[in-house]
């Protein structure tokens, strides 16, 4: 069979980005996507400066900015009392970091990498291809599916997701269980008591607990989140995070918060996983992107994001690689090159991202004070907790601040 330049397994949002950056930066991508359609599980997602100015550059963002918004501010509250404890100001992101901040269905924003990628001549697109087999042969590598397709390429790249299979290949680990559970609900929002404006990503934060608020597709719908540590968890019960222990979790909050829970959505609920950072995402021809290299928790809402930033990272090193074939020793580098930018980056928003779970969500009454007195005796004109993260992708700095930029959950 001919030799595809790059393979790349699973058709998710990293997926289908680095497809296509790869794609128009000369690269020919071939695309195994296991389910039978293109589709994101879901509903909003938060995509931050970093993200946008990156679709931009693609020309992506023109296609998502009719069905997003652009929030005025990112507002924190305490989900007991409703307390306003402190906001980001999102109005000037566009000025201050080079693209707007935007809230938006992810189904919205797959459905554009789709049509950009359906679009690109270099790109080849196959759903229903499970692979369940790959071989590395030091000259290529070859990827089997599971319905008896095989293919060659130059590079395989992981981006299957938090179960990743080909994570395998490079180190023995599990997905790790936060003993936390998500229910989400995208509603009309003309069906929302709203105590929240509509300019806002709201976020209430309670003990074991926090909701989040935001508009979708073009301010149609009223996107709500809410996520709690479940008991029956850490009773060591089967079924666990049950619709029943989501009530009893908010009964005491808030009239705001407890507004929102019987909009959820009971038939299905999301546990809350992650894996701790590795050193390093490549093995031979194989390499990782997304969720199968840095699975975070949502509490920067930096997953969708951050897999865009690998699929640039990678396409860079690549592009210099020529028509191929790429040998052995060139693609090393490249591959360095790329994990250079971005292994110790996305590590280190992994390890904040549960850091900043962990001020949400504490419980005790002198840890809660604590939090919101820091939460409001902050300077609402202070950036420098987020600067890092939403700086220029060539620009990139690790925090020297131990405290956790502020962010929101998707």
């Amino acid at each position: 069979m001919p030799t595809d330049q790059v393979i790349i397994a699973g058709g998710g949002i990293g997926g289908l980005g680095a497809a296509v950056m790869l794609a128009q930066r000369g690269v020919r991508v071939r695309v195994l996507e296991r389910a039978p359609e293109f589709g994101e599980v879901g509903a909003g997602l938060q995509l931050a400066p970093n993200v946008t100015r990156l679709l931009d550059e693609v020309g992506v963002l023109e296609k998502i900015l009719p069905l997003s918004l652009a929030p005025s501010r990112l507002v924190f509250r305490n989900a007991a009392s409703g307390e306003e404890l402190t906001h980001l100001d999102l109005a000037d992101a566009r000025e201050r970091y080079g693209g707007p901040y935007l809230v938006l269905h992810r189904s919205d924003l797959l459905r554009a990498l789709l049509g950009t990628a359906e679009a690109e001549p270099g790109i080849t697109l196959h759903t229903g291809h499970h692979v369940s087999g790959v071989r590395d042969r030091g000259e290529d590598v070859v990827v089997r599916c599971d319905n008896g397709a095989e293919f060659t390429g130059e590079l395989l790249v992981g981006a299957d997701g938090l179960h990743s299979t080909l994570r395998a290949e490079l180190v023995d680990d599990e997905p790790i269980c936060s003993g936390y559970v998500a229910y989400r609900g995208a509603v009309p929002v003309e069906d929302v008591d709203l105590h929240s404006s509509l300019d806002d990503v709201a976020v209430w934060m309670g003990p074991g607990l926090h909701l989040v608020q935001y508009p979708v597709r073009a301010g149609k719908l009223y996107n709500q989140v809410a996520v709690f540590r479940s008991q029956e968890y850490l009773d060591g019960e089967q079924d666990w995070g049950t619709p029943e222990e989501l009530d009893r979790t908010y009964a005491g909050m808030c009239e705001g918060v407890r507004g929102a829970i019987p909009s959820l959505r009971r038939d299905n609920r999301w546990p809350m996983y992650d894996r701790r950072p590795i050193g390093t995402w490549t093995k031979g021809r194989i390499t990782l992107l997304g969720d199968a290299a840095h699975p975070m928790l949502q509490y920067l809402a930096q997953g969708a994001g951050q897999s865009l930033l690998d699929g640039v990272a990678l396409a860079g090193p690549l592009s210099g690689l020529g028509d191929g074939p790429w040998s052995a020793g060139d693609l090393a580098r490249a591959l360095e090159v790329y994990e250079r930018e971005r292994v110790e980056f996305a590590g280190t928003v992994q390890e904040r991202a549960r850091t900043w779970g962990d001020i949400w969500h504490v419980d005790d009454p002198v840890s809660t004070l604590l939090r919101d007195e820091v939460f409001r005796s902050r300077d609402i004109h202070d950036y420098h907790l987020v600067d890092w993260l939403y700086r220029p992708v060539n620009e990139p700095t690790l925090p020297t601040s131990t405290t956790p930029p502020l962010g929101g959950v998707s």
